[in-house]
């Protein structure tokens, strides 16, 4: 019989800790399950497959890779047994440490193990309606000022000027120089005549247009002000407790897309480090607090979805799918649907929390 184990938490890991041992006897039942395996699948000169005795077989493999097998068998036989007594929820495979171990046969002594195992995350989620309530009934009037559409107007006639130069030959560099240098008076209108080139009735309906893109764009602003303020409380007010490797996704992820971005810039990851002299681990390390803070608003907003009955609009899980596809040609098919659907029903999450008032 095997010793009892000794089950702990990791509370900060979110994982369980059991600490066994197998028994010398179970030991010598599990050895004897190896060698018949090895004699199975022994292929030895002069024998049919699987036909060569055992004792040729035991002195073909040898001593230390029948111990090596056995430690791993027992272990893969006899931990999954110990864990389900504990009924814990695990969602990975448990990284498993030998710490002693018999080094001949007859084992007299045990194999003492520890396992360490992912459980599976616990979310109690605060009262997010009432939270959310709150954050709506905050909303602020956009306005747009005069000395904002001015510095707008402003800005757009330094770049009909920049544009303008680099027409006459000036190079880009140049021209953003000269037209920045400028002054007000000396920038070139943004009359009748251009803005209808632009595509616009007159020089007023483009600056009606300009004041009314201001206001979008400041609207946007303020909705992802709040919405951020909103989840954040509602992340604060509710109790999370999920294992590190959901972390290690989180960061997996942010990595892929820092990747991906430097290439676009024409760069490689190392030329990247190199000039911010700074290692991966070391920017890892700088992301930890914003990877945590992903690994549980994407927890909180999955269990909202779960109590509240809300899920991603099929028909756009689809056209989003297929359009995806077109631009991610070497992605598994299945991760790319879900990955799709899960951000589609967050999305449809927060925009039911932006309703409740």
């Amino acid at each position: 019989m095997s010793k009892k184990p000794k089950i702990t938490r990791d509370e900060k890991r979110w994982e369980l800790i059991l600490e066994g041992e197998i028994a010398p006897e179970s030991i010598a039942e599990h050895r004897e399950h190896v060698i018949a395996g090895f004699v199975k699948d022994a292929h030895l000169p002069g024998f049919r497959p699987g036909k060569a005795p055992k004792e040729q077989v035991l002195k073909h493999v040898g001593e230390a890779a029948i111990l090596r097998e056995t430690i791993q068998h027992a272990i893969q036989h006899e931990l999954p047994e110990l864990l389900a007594k504990e009924e814990a929820h695990i969602v990975a495979a448990p990284q498993v440490t030998v710490e002693k171990a018999p080094d001949s046969f007859p084992a007299t002594e045990p194999i003492v193990f520890t396992a360490r195992a992912p459980l599976a995350p616990e979310v109690k989620l605060g009262d997010y309606t009432s939270i959310a309530k709150k954050h709506n009934g905050d909303k602020k009037e956009v306005e747009v000022t005069d000395t904002e559409h001015a510095e707008t107007m402003n800005h757009l006639k330094r770049e009909r000027a920049r544009i303008t130069k680099v027409e006459l030959g000036l190079t880009p560099a140049e021209a953003a120089e000269e037209a920045r240098k400028m002054e007000e008076k000396d920038l070139p209108a943004l009359d009748d005549e251009f803005v209808k080139s632009l595509g616009y009735e007159s020089a007023e309906k483009f600056s009606e247009t300009v004041r009314t893109n201001i206001k979008t764009e400041k609207e946007m602003k303020e909705t992802e002000k709040r919405r951020a303020t909103m989840l954040d409380e509602i992340v604060k007010d509710s109790k999370v407790s999920y294992p590190a490797l959901l972390k290690e996704y989180e960061l997996d992820d942010m990595e892929s897309r820092m990747k991906d971005d430097i290439e676009r810039m024409g760069l490689s990851m190392e030329k990247y480090l190199a000039e911010t002299k700074k290692s991966l681990a070391d920017i890892r390390k700088e992301w930890d607090e914003p990877a945590d803070k992903r690994a549980k608003m994407r927890l909180v907003l999955a269990h909202i979805a779960q109590a509240e009955k809300i899920d991603a609009d099929p028909a756009r899980v689809e056209n989003e799918f297929t359009h995806a596809k077109a631009h991610y040609k070497n992605a598994s098919e299945s991760d790319l649907r879900t990955h799709i659907a899960h951000a589609l029903r967050n999305e449809a999450v927060i925009t039911w929390l932006e309703q409740q008032v």
